[in-house]
């Protein structure tokens, strides 16, 4: 079914209003990929605050010109998918990235982050930074750890005393 210039122009606005406020964006080849499985990954990348769309290549194009995604221009041909960070740069990464991990035929082309493009063989980079809760958690663990450490370290000094009167 062909889409009017009309409806393909509120499509190109809809992607250039996400572009705007997301923080990267990652294309990825959705061919071969059933429906139940990518209403899954959008389902999942809705608890993510990820934004998922597959477009025609023509329609993207134009949707990301003078955004910092042009530069995933040049990965675009065949099928695409665009999922767009909103709060962290590494979710759309890393939803990709594990899905295409149980989805053999799921292909990432590339990411875009900062106006930088970051090759297929790099998104794992991206798809492993910590969000804010994980930077949380981890910081507050090698807290707690070097608390019970340093109260480890009194105690045994406590008993080395005692051991020595």
């Amino acid at each position: 079914m062909s889409v009017n210039l009309q409806k393909k122009k509120i499509i190109i606005e809809k992607i250039k209003k996400i572009s705007k406020k997301s923080l990267s964006a990652v294309v990825a080849n959705s061919n071969q990929i059933s429906v139940n499985k990518i209403n899954i990954l959008r389902k999942k990348a809705r608890k993510n605050r990820v934004k998922i769309n597959v477009v025609k290549n023509t329609l993207l194009k134009k949707a990301i010109q003078n955004t910092p995604f042009d530069c995933l221009k040049k990965t675009l041909h065949k099928f695409t998918l665009i999922a767009h960070s909103i709060d962290h740069p590494g979710s759309a990464a890393k939803l990709l990235y594990l899905f295409s991990k149980k989805n053999k035929t799921f292909k990432i082309k590339g990411a875009a982050f900062e106006g930088k493009f970051i090759d297929p063989k790099n998104i794992e980079k991206l798809a492993l930074i910590p969000t804010y809760k994980e930077s949380i958690q981890k910081l507050m663990f090698t807290l707690k750890e070097a608390a019970i450490g340093k109260f480890v370290r009194i105690l045994r000094a406590i008993k080395i005393k005692k051991d020595k009167n």
